[in-house]
């Protein structure tokens, strides 16, 4: 069983496992097969074995070149960056465009409260009848 988990899976040499899955830089499968062979592959042709999947039975493998890692991780970095953080929240707040004077400036305090308590917040405003 793996010690760590690394941030784009395992690459390289180190392999826990026996067996595996692997699948070439084409997306093409090789099929099961032991971790001497698939390292002896990798040699072969110069590229890195990339873990994908650990929690299948037995574990997928990927074999890549360094620009095919590197784009993953970018990939992967700003799939990371666009979703919403744990702890953030978004507020929402919708009103029409014929609200009154005063359910206005209440609403405007209120906002100004979840800014300051660092929520985003999303405000829509609706057209009057």
């Amino acid at each position: 069983q793996p010690k760590r988990k690394a941030a784009f899976g395992s690459v390289g040499r180190r392999i826990p496992y026996r067996v595996l899955h692997v699948i070439n830089q084409d997306g093409e499968s090789l099929g099961t097969m032991h971790r001497a062979e698939a390292l002896r592959l990798m040699d072969q042709h110069g590229l890195k074995l990339v873990l994908l999947r650990e929690n299948v039975e037995p574990p997928v493998y990927r074999l890549m070149t360094g620009q095919q890692i590197h784009e993953e991780q970018l990939k992967l970095a700003e799939k990371k960056k666009s979703s919403p953080k744990p702890g953030m929240y978004i507020k929402e707040l919708s009103f029409s465009s014929a609200i009154a004077k005063n359910d206005l400036e209440t609403k405007t305090k209120q906002i100004a409260q979840w800014i300051e308590k660092r929520h985003h917040v999303k405000v829509t405003i609706r057209q009057a009848k």
